[in-house]
């Protein structure tokens, strides 16, 4: 099995959808699906970006060239081992207005991630302070 079969077929459990309810999603045929798992067929680059998007992960972790599923997984691995700043990390990754964040971290080293996130956590903390 291809690379980027394995990875469709791993999401698909890990999201307890049979084959028929992903291709009803991506409006493909169960058996276009099905080969796609087997790697007896290629998805075309619309059908990656509509996996990718339906799944939550990059491409690049589609084609098997990461195992980072996603820029917020590799944020939560950078700050993992910093308790407060995981938790703080958790709390941010829910808020719209900084999902810029997670795109401009691609090509940061974990340290960047973890100064970044320190920094952010910092004008949040005095945002807190001035508003009491």
């Amino acid at each position: 099995m291809n690379t980027i079969g394995k990875r469709i077929k791993m999401l698909r459990e890990d999201e307890r959808l049979n084959q028929k309810e992903l291709a009803k999603a991506l409006n493909i045929s169960n058996t276009t699906l099905s080969q796609y798992e087997t790697g007896q067929r290629t998805p075309s680059d619309d059908i990656k970006i509509k996996l990718a998007n339906f799944f939550n992960v990059s491409t690049d972790y589609l084609l098997g060239r990461t195992d980072i599923k996603n820029q917020s997984e590799k944020i939560s691995n950078a700050v993992e081992d910093d308790p407060e700043l995981i938790e703080f990390w958790n709390e941010l990754k829910e808020r719209e207005d900084l999902q810029l964040l997670f795109k401009q971290t691609k090509n940061l080293s974990p340290k960047d991630i973890k100064q970044i996130i320190r920094i952010i956590k910092a004008i949040e903390d005095e945002e807190d302070m001035i508003d009491q």
